[in-house]
């Protein structure tokens, strides 16, 4: 997936030599507890506005529902488009030669993905999957350059939505290296409540698999019933007939501990 955009032409998008786009410097935090930068995982703003102006713009988009389960495309497939999430979410995965799976990322609403095309990828290197129901759009490759090339507003937005996924990819790659099973379990949970809601979260959580979380936080299936248990007993989570139930004493028992 690409992370930063720079200098834009109606055929391509790359940098102009010598002039490279930098990247802002990781933030300062100290890399000794993940948790810390729990500040980043509150939900970015919507990219696009569905009554946005700049939705007219978008000759190439197609706008479609898919359901929980449903693939919105597949590793090795022609990469000639990017999609934009206006409601839902969705997985990201990677599968090696061997048969093993990978999540490489969760998306919630008012993200973009695919956007690796717009850097020269001909194929897609991973599959993308609606986690629960979904409204996507779809912009086909030229489309999405020409917006990027006409409309500076939406480039600008586009931009800083790239910035933010890089920012967040940072936290991840803290979080994996550093936090302990417990702590990146606890680290997902919270982000996936406050998806979409970047100020109070969202105490329920749709139902998702023990494998799911597994393969999102980098453990195992006994290892999150494990947490999630202890999570329960403690008090943190509870179950109901709509999902899991995020309290917001997660956060300090867990993560700020």
């Amino acid at each position: 997936m690409a992370t930063c955009i720079a200098t834009v032409n109606k055929t391509a998008i790359n940098t102009r030599p010598g002039r490279p786009f930098v990247l802002p410097p990781p933030a300062n935090h100290k890399p000794t507890v993940a948790s810390q930068v729990i500040g980043d995982l509150s939900a970015q703003p919507a990219a696009i506005d569905p009554q946005d102006p700049l939705m007219e713009f978008m000759a190439g988009k197609s706008l479609r529902e898919y359901s929980t389960g449903e693939s919105i495309f597949s590793q090795g497939d022609v990469a000639d488009s990017v999609f934009y999430i206006l409601r839902g979410q969705v997985k990201l995965t990677v599968v090696s030669k061997n048969g093993k799976v990978a999540v490489i990322a969760y998306l919630p609403s008012a993200s973009f993905f695919g956007e690796a095309t717009l850097a020269g990828e001909e194929h897609r290197v991973a599959s993308a999957m609606a986690l629960e129901a979904s409204t996507i759009v779809r912009i086909d490759k030229s489309d999405m350059q020409d917006l990027l090339y006409r409309e500076p507003q939406f480039t600008e937005q586009f931009l800083h939505h790239m910035l933010a996924r890089n920012n967040r990819m940072q936290a991840d790659l803290v979080d994996q290296l550093l936090n302990s099973c417990e702590k990146r379990l606890a680290r997902l949970l919270i982000m996936m409540a406050k998806s979409g809601h970047a100020t109070k979260p969202i105490p329920v959580i749709a139902k998702i698999t023990h494998e799911t979380l597994a393969a999102m936080i980098g453990s195992t299936r006994s290892r999150v019933c494990f947490f999630l248990n202890r999570f329960r007993e403690l008090g943190y989570i509870d179950y109901s007939s709509a999902g899991m139930i995020i309290n917001d004493s997660l956060v300090d028992g867990v993560l700020h501990e």
